[in-house]
Order: C-alpha cells, then structure tokens, then sequence
C-alpha cells in the first residue's frame, strides 16, 4: 500500500515538529473542517483552559478522521488557529497534545495562525486537517 511521503528540503529551515512537505502519492484526501472544544451537545469544554480546549479539540479531530476513513497517523496536514488572548508560553499545549495523537517519526505540514477571534466567544483555538486515506 502506498504510504505519504514527510519532506524537508536541505535549502529550507529546518523545522522542529513538523514536515514542510508532505506528498500524497496518488492517496484519496479528506479535508476536516476546523474542530473546537465543544461536546456532541455543542457545549463548549474547557471555557477559558487552553490546555483544556485543545485536548478536547484533538479529541474531536480524531473522532472526525476516524468518521472519514482515516487514522490519527494518516493526517498529513494541520492548520491550527489560535486567539491572540492566549499567552505564547500556553502554546506549548498544542505540541504536547497533538503529539499523543500523530506520526512524531513524520510529524505531519502544520500551520499555525494567531487570530483576533474565532466565531463563538470562548473558542481559544480551532484544528483543521487534511487526511491521507488508506495509508
């Protein structure tokens, strides 16, 4: 079975906990619309806890992938957006949380973005993924 493909050009920076490429190799993709902190009933988990939301966000990441055919250590992309109120020593979290979840041999592309707001009040951070099917 064909398997991603975790790319890092000698020419660029090197990166720390992710792979600037990440190659598909003919694989089906899904997207994962962006995940927040909230239960099946939409209630928000973790209100004004970091650490909180984006366990509760990665948890519901992965229950989306899993509904998509995929696993945890097939996502090969993650854009990560983030509240500005959130302290950059807190951002931390996410790497610590994510890597209980991802393929840390060939962590997948990441991106990640400091925002004004999300669209609900108390949101703090909000995943999104692009999943390698059948890998």
């Amino acid at each position: 079975m064909t398997s991603p493909e975790f790319l890092t050009p000698k020419t660029l920076m090197p990166p720390v906990g992710y792979s600037h490429i990440a190659k598909t190799n003919g694989l089906p993709l899904a997207y994962i619309a962006g995940q927040v902190s909230c239960d099946a009933a939409g209630a928000l988990v973790g209100e004004g806890n970091f650490r909180a939301q984006v366990e509760q966000t990665f948890a519901n990441l992965k229950i989306a992938v899993e509904a998509a055919g995929g696993s945890m250590s097939s996502v090969i992309k993650l854009n990560y957006y983030c509240v500005d109120s959130v302290d950059p020593k807190e951002q931390v979290a996410v790497r610590d949380v994510r890597d209980k979840y991802v393929n840390v041999s060939n962590p997948p592309a990441s991106t990640f973005l400091v925002v004004r707001r999300l669209a609900r009040p108390g949101w703090l951070i909000e995943i999104e993924a692009v999943v390698a099917l059948g890998s």
